[in-house]
């Protein structure tokens, strides 16, 4: 969690300077810079847990028809085991509990989306198609999201789930007494 303050103090007085000049000092206190994981995991956790409640709210049987017409094995088990995934997953990146074991069949769904859905829309998550009667239409999105997705799940698992996580508590509780 100190990697921001080591980074600047490996390179000197000068980005420190330029930090303090622009009024982000607080950035390179550690107290600050441990912070950092808690809106990757807000915007990760809510983001699956909400992809997952959309599964399910328009059943689980619509989710696995579209995996039929795509020719996906077992496609009422692939549909469960991604809602599961999305909604579990989610919570677990959400309390920050048990990451980087939740992150692996995460970064699954999000892989597996990538190549078979979003790969051949390009990499911008925005496709704006017209303006009709002042609303926007947009086509389908390309793999940026899922890339963003990505990059938050490796950096919880590199860098650690932060404060406030279950993970801290757990730790604590399983840590050998010497």
């Amino acid at each position: 969690m100190d990697q921001l303050t080591q980074s600047l103090e490996r390179e000197g007085s000068s980005s420190r300077s330029v930090l303090l000049s622009r009024g982000l000092a607080f950035l390179t206190r550690p107290s600050a810079v441990r912070w950092v994981p808690i809106p990757l995991r807000l915007i990760v956790g809510y983001g699956f847990m909400e992809h997952g409640f959309a599964k399910l709210s328009r059943g689980p049987e619509a989710f696995a028809a579209i995996l039929h017409t795509m020719g996906v094995p077992a496609p009422h088990l692939m549909a469960w085991l991604t809602i599961l995934t999305e909604l579990i997953g989610g919570l677990a990146v959400l309390l920050g509990a048990f990451v980087p074991l939740a992150s692996l069949p995460m970064a699954a769904v999000l892989f597996v989306a990538m190549l078979t859905v979003h790969l051949p829309y390009g990499f911008s998550s925005i496709k704006l198609l017209s303006v009709t009667s002042g609303r926007a239409q947009f086509g389908p999105p390309g793999y940026e999201l899922d890339l963003l997705y990505l990059a938050c799940l490796a950096a919880l698992v590199l860098g650690g789930s932060g404060p406030m996580a279950i993970d801290n508590y757990l730790r604590k509780i399983w840590k050998p007494r010497s």
